[in-house]
């Protein structure tokens, strides 16, 4: 990955794969079924049902115009790193067609919110961007303060609610449904797929034999670190463990074996990074 951020070409090439991505999430999956789930994209799609305006062509309008209010209302620099991807979307859109490759449009919308994630996980691992609505949020940000995300997330619901006049609530359930697909792909994989539990526990005796006992158990398959609580006695010592999900249960069985009245406080972690 680091090769591919400092190479300009590896960049570009891998920046163009993920707009090809996302392009045949649009094109194969979504516009064939005519369900907009937010962005530029969905905008387009929602254009064509109404208007038979080509997807690609109302990506692109909408992508200049959208650049040239960067370009005034935000800075020269964000208009220059969203070029490329507000203008090679469309772009691969109109040379890919428009095809119908899943009858089931609940599978459909599936198999695109995955697709169109994992292009926009791309994006964001380069520092990249496929422009279109994601440049309002910036002018909002700039002018008024408004956070991104939060300015991003209307933006995309306002223009799946479009579905329920175009097409109704069904298009609109399911824009909505893959949303929350492609916000949890996208989560995934810029934090792993290999999730972890976080225990933090607090028992009034037995926390040195609680680790040794652990430790001895699983070794190095599991992580434990003794947090002293401080001199004057105000803080409580806790003991930190974290293991993969498989042995969560069981070290939870464990721990109470050895202290009934135990308190454990669990919490999902993507990661554990002990040193380099």
């Amino acid at each position: 990955m680091r090769t591919i951020k400092t190479n300009a070409w590896y960049r570009l090439g891998f920046i163009t794969v993920a707009l090809a991505v996302i392009a045949v999430s649009i094109n194969l999956f979504f516009a064939p079924h005519g369900v907009a789930a937010g962005g530029s994209t969905g905008l387009a799609i929602i254009l064509f049902e109404v208007w038979r305006v080509p997807v690609a062509l109302s990506t692109m309008g909408i992508n200049v115009a959208l650049l040239i209010l960067a370009y005034f209302l935000v800075d020269r620099a964000t208009s220059v790193r969203i070029l490329y991807g507000s203008l090679m979307l469309p772009v691969i859109m109109a040379v890919l067609p428009i095809t119908k490759v899943v009858q089931d449009k609940l599978l459909a919308i599936v198999v695109g919110s995955i697709l169109i994630a994992i292009g926009f996980a791309m994006l964001y691992m380069v520092d990249a961007s496929s422009g279109g609505t994601t440049v309002p949020p910036l002018i909002l940000k700039k002018h008024f303060g408004i956070r991104t995300e939060n300015s991003l997330f209307v933006i995309d619901v306002v223009v799946s609610s479009l579905n329920i006049i175009v097409s109704g609530w069904e298009a609109f359930i399911l824009a909505a449904f893959s949303l929350l697909i492609t916000r949890m792909v996208m989560n995934y994989i810029a934090t792993g797929l290999d999730r972890k539990r976080m225990l933090h526990v607090v028992s009034d005796r037995q926390l040195p034999t609680i680790m040794r006992v652990i430790t001895d158990t699983y070794g190095a398959a599991v992580t434990t670190v003794l947090v002293a609580g401080d001199d004057a006695g105000d803080g409580r010592d806790v003991l930190l463990v974290v293991t993969d999900q498989p042995e969560y249960k069981d070290v939870v069985r464990l721990i109470h074996s050895l202290d009934v009245h135990a308190l454990i406080i669990s919490a999902e972690v993507a990661d554990v990074h002990a040193g380099q």
